[in-house]
């Protein structure tokens, strides 16, 4: 099977099963990804985050704690991602405001960074970490407002394997 480009898809055989893929021959490198994301919402829900008067707890050690376990958690929530050894995790939540963007002109801006030496790269760790901590920040403000949207989860940096060192466009231009 090959998709629109051509490319082979590693985790589907011949006969159209699905496999996980065998990196059993490919050597360890230090491997890198970056992740980003964010929770936008309204002036109420941000202020109170601000002001730790969330409720059930400090939102942004709350969901920095869930990121690192998203992190570490990725392959029992995704089938076909290897369990790896991850070497890093950090996670950092920061407050922003936009006002060109109203109703929901405020945001927790959660980005990611895993680290492993292994055979396959940490992309979905990376994911799953913002993921879970933009889940967490959902799931202890909803009681404030529910109109918050999880929005922009992407990979915006990786390095190590065949494919070496990429980084997201919107990053280099600064957008």
């Amino acid at each position: 099977m090959s998709t629109s480009r051509g490319a082979a898809l590693t985790h589907v055989d011949a006969a159209g099963d699905v496999h996980m893929v065998d990196v059993s021959d490919k050597q360890p490198t230090l491997r890198m990804a970056r992740a980003r994301g964010r929770v936008l919402m309204n002036q109420e829900t941000f202020d109170l985050i601000r002001q730790d008067k969330i409720k059930k707890g400090n939102v942004l050690a709350v969901a920095q704690i869930a990121g690192i376990q998203g992190a570490k958690s990725c392959s029992q929530l995704i089938p076909l991602c290897h369990p790896i050894n991850i070497t890093k995790v950090s996670v950092d939540l920061t407050l922003a405001s936009n006002s060109s963007a109203p109703p929901l002109t405020h945001a927790v801006v959660i980005e990611s960074l895993v680290r492993c030496k292994g055979e396959t790269g940490v992309e979905m760790e990376a994911l799953s970490a913002v993921s879970a901590a933009a889940l967490t920040v959902f799931d202890m403000c909803k009681a404030v407002s529910k109109s918050m949207v999880i929005d922009g989860i992407r990979v915006v940096e990786k390095s190590g394997g065949k494919s070496g060192h990429w980084k997201d466009e919107q990053e280099c231009t600064g957008n």
